[in-house]
């Protein structure tokens, strides 16, 4: 079974990348060529990306966000391939042929402006390719016809900007907004007190608010489960509350960025009829957000 894959695998690639000795159908490359290859880096704390121009497709991109690993991705308006699998190669350049064929394995085409995006593996095996003088070429059957579409990365260029790209990438801060947009700290029963674990997460918001100026608001809400007395579970959410914008505060963040709220049982994040979910209601949360500054209603569900 693992022969007859091999062989399936081999002359599915033979099919997409080599000109067919049978079909009449052309190919349609898209590349840039030796004389305008282009590349462009852009750097911040919060990315890195190097951005290759594929005359008449639209761009390549490798893309390093915050708190993710590296990407490539093509971005098109008007994708000519169809939807599938693209075969993914590092080949020789025509002004210099000669080196074997070094096979990369298959990637999804979808129905998109970003029609390929690939992984980590992938993208530091293109880059790899690419300081090697080798070009990244993605093959895929044509929506419109029985053409084969290739679109080739060209690595002309790329090496001035490589070492730029790896500088930026050193710079970066571990986490993005998406991951400290929400966060939430689960209390044991009848506790308030920071934890290590708590204190772990709230430093790495600290961090992003601290380098991101575009937020404009850090809401801290306190809550609490349905044990208890109602006055009771409002003093304690209250001192939940407190605990974490103390923390904030005391690490940097503003005051005036912080809109502190407490709740009680009134919002629970899950029923309290299970001790599961009554931990799970036993919480403080932080939530940024950017832009204009503009608080919620305490009456509002913060969640």
């Amino acid at each position: 079974m693992v022969t007859r894959s091999v062989c399936c695998r081999f002359l599915l690639l033979v099919w997409l990348i080599l000109p067919s000795m049978v079909s009449r159908a052309g190919i349609l490359t898209y590349a840039a060529g030796i004389e305008d290859s282009q590349w462009y880096h852009s750097a911040s704390i919060f990315e890195c990306s190097l951005t290759h121009t594929i005359p008449r497709f639209g761009k390549g991109v490798f893309y390093h966000e915050a708190g993710e690993t590296l990407k490539f991705y093509l971005e098109t308006t008007k994708s000519p391939m169809q939807a599938g699998k693209a075969a993914l190669v590092l080949e020789a350049p025509d002004w210099s042929p000669g080196r074997q064929v070094r096979d990369l394995g298959f990637v999804k085409v979808v129905k998109s402006a970003r029609p390929v995006t690939v992984g980590q593996r992938e993208s530091s095996n293109m880059m790899a390719g690419l300081l090697d003088g080798l070009m990244p070429t993605l093959t895929r059957k044509a929506w419109y016809s029985e053409d084969r579409i290739r679109v080739r990365i060209n690595p002309v260029n790329f090496s001035q900007f490589y070492n730029d790209y790896l500088a930026c990438v050193g710079t970066l801060l571990p986490v993005n907004f998406r991951q400290v947009e929400r966060t939430s700290l689960l209390f044991k029963s009848d506790k308030f007190a920071l934890t290590s674990r708590h204190k772990k997460a709230l430093d790495k918001v600290i961090l992003y608010v601290n380098a991101d100026k575009t937020v404009s608001t850090v809401f801290v809400d306190g809550h609490a489960d349905a044990s208890g007395r109602r006055i009771a579970n409002r003093r304690l959410s209250r001192s939940r509350a407190e605990a974490v914008t103390a923390y904030l505060v005391e690490h940097g963040i503003s005051p005036d960025l912080i809109t502190t709220r407490y709740h009680g049982e009134r919002y629970p994040a899950a029923s309290n009829k299970t001790k599961s979910d009554r931990a799970r209601n036993r919480r403080a949360t932080v939530r940024l957000q950017r832009g204009m500054r503009n608080s919620l209603p305490e009456s509002e569900n913060p969640d």
